[in-house]
Formats: structure tokens, C-alpha cells, sequence
């Protein structure tokens, strides 16, 4: 008899991958909360199967602090800080200055040595309809694109339902020297559109979804030197553990669907994105280390 998931069970963990690889995008401290993993562990237990060095994404000021608190105290991780869009337009229609003030903090967090991204920024149209939120996280964008090219970090973008207009919004404000497009959601011509301007195209557990035949041809289509793998983690679990928590650990069964699409061998998938990371995150970092995860 078949033993009943718990749908808030983590999965078990797949095959470690032949070469280590990054996660570019993930939400240690909201996976404690959904899953009861703690950072440490989700650390090790990435590190395990060759996930050997995260990216922390902050979208709001207390999960930013967050975020650079815990690369302080683990080599592996880099912190990346921001408003997330919608956060960004709650505070804007809450008042100018709840705005005004979160954006300062942001900025003050994104000097600091242990932040490579600034990010998760951009546009959310699918859970801010409203003209007057969009307007605002236009605005919240168009400081974020400002505050990446001050401190020479990575733009992390953050794109739902609004690819002409995050790209309307770049083109205006000027392409920072690293941007990532987060969780890719389009087609080829948006991929297209996003390479032009330099990017590099982030995919998640997103790609292996059997309705998602466009982002597979997106993933086709992009060069391989400007691919990257992410967990989004809690989110966005691939398939077959769709529903159930995300994290980490689980970058090896998205990467083996990438190299299926790419057709080429996992190895080479893995070296890829390995390096791919370094370049568009602005350098190298320690690899994760089980004698002195907190170091």
C-alpha cells in the first residue's frame, strides 16, 4: 500500500549533481517558517548534493536585515536586499513616507560588503491590478535600478504579468552593468528581449511544469553562458514534488530537466551555471563548509 504524502512533508533528497552549482534565488528564512528547515541545515543539506552556495533574497526591510545578518555568519550565502514590488506599493499606498523610509533602508543595506544583489525588485501586475500600486512600484524600480548602479550590485528582477513594462522601466532608467531576470516567466521574444539588454535568465522549478512549454523553448534558445538555476525556495517546488515545500536540496532535479532541454550533459550544465554565478553576481565566494558551516 502506498503511503499518503504529507503536502507539507519535505521530499526526499535526489542525487547529488556531478559538479557544484548555486541556487541564485532563495528565501532561507520564509522556508523555516513553511517547512520547519532551519538555515543551517538547509545549508548542509544543499551542500550535500552540490549545491554548495545560495543566494539569500530579501523583499522587504526586516527580511533584508535578515538576509545580511545571516551571510555574515555563513560563508556560502550572499544576501540580496530590497522591496519586493508589492511590498513596495502596500507601503507607498499606506503613505509617501513608509515608502520613502523602506527605500532608505535598502539603500543603507546596500553598501554593505555582504549584499552582491540588490533585489528582488521590479514589477508585480498580477497581485497589484491597481494603477495607483503599479505607479508606485514603477517608482520603487526605478530607485532600486539606481541604487545597483551607486553600489555596483546585481539587479535582481522580480517580473509577474509585466514584461513590457519592466523593460519600458530599464530602457528609461538606463540597464546596470548585472541584471537577472528572477524565476524567468516569458516566451523566446522576451527572452530575446532580456539577453539584448545583457541579462541573464534565471530558471526555477518553474520550467519542469508540463504547461510551461514556453519556458522550455526560453531555456532553448538562451545562450548557455547566461543561464542560471534558482529554488525561489519555499516556492515554485519542481515537478514531481510539486505543492510541497521547497528548498534548496531540490536544484538537482530542476537542473537535470534544464540539461534535458539543453541536451547536453549534466557535468557541463553544472559548470555552467557554476561559473555563470560568478559573473553575474560579481565574483566568486566561499563554498560551503561542513567543518565551519558559520565561520
Amino acid at each position: 500500500m502506498e503511503r499518503k504524502t504529507d503536502r507539507t512533508e519535505l521530499p526526499d533528497a535526489p542525487d547529488p549533481l556531478p559538479g557544484p552549482v548555486v541556487d541564485t534565488h532563495c528565501h532561507l528564512d520564509i522556508t523555516e517558517e513553511f517547512s520547519g528547515l532551519d538555515a543551517e541545515d538547509a545549508l548542509a543539506r544543499a551542500a550535500a548534493v552540490g549545491v554548495t552556495r545560495i543566494v539569500q533574497i530579501g523583499c522587504d526591510v526586516e527580511q533584508s536585515r535578515w538576509a545580511v545578518d545571516l551571510a555574515r555568519t555563513q560563508p556560502s550565502v550572499v544576501a540580496g536586499v530590497a522591496l519586493h514590488p508589492n511590498d513596495a506599493a502596500r507601503l507607498g499606498l499606506l503613505s509617501r513616507s513608509a515608502l520613502d523610509e523602506g527605500l532608505a533602508v535598502v539603500e543603507s543595506l546596500a553598501g554593505d560588503p555582504e549584499v552582491r544583489v540588490v533585489g528582488e525588485t521590479g514589477l508585480d501586475f498580477f497581485r497589484t491590478p491597481e494603477s495607483a500600486g503599479q505607479a508606485v512600484q514603477r517608482e520603487s524600480f526605478a530607485a532600486h535600478i539606481a541604487f545597483a548602479k551607486a553600489y555596483d550590485r546585481t539587479l535582481v528582477i522580480h517580473d509577474r504579468d509585466a514584461h513590457a513594462a519592466v523593460l519600458d522601466v530599464l530602457d528609461a532608467e538606463g540597464v546596470p552593468d548585472r541584471v537577472v531576470m528572477h524565476c524567468f516567466s516569458g516566451d523566446e521574444a522576451f527572452a530575446r528581449a532580456c539577453l539584448d539588454r545583457g541579462a541573464h535568465l534565471s530558471f526555477a522549478g518553474t520550467v519542469t511544469f508540463k504547461a510551461n512549454a514556453h519556458l522550455r523553448r526560453a531555456l532553448a534558445i538562451t545562450p548557455l553562458d547566461r543561464v542560471l538555476v534558482e529554488t525561489d525556495a519555499p516556492f515554485l517546488t519542481p515537478t514531481p514534488f510539486r505543492g510541497r515545500p521547497n528548498a534548496s536540496y531540490l536544484v538537482p532535479v530542476t537542473a537535470r530537466a534544464m540539461a534535458e532541454v539543453r541536451a547536453i550533459p549534466l557535468d557541463e550544465l553544472c559548470r555552467a551555471l557554476d561559473a555563470n554565478a560568478d559573473v553575474a553576481l560579481g565574483g566568486s565566494w566561499p563554498v560551503y563548509d561542513a567543518a565551519r558551516p558559520g565561520a
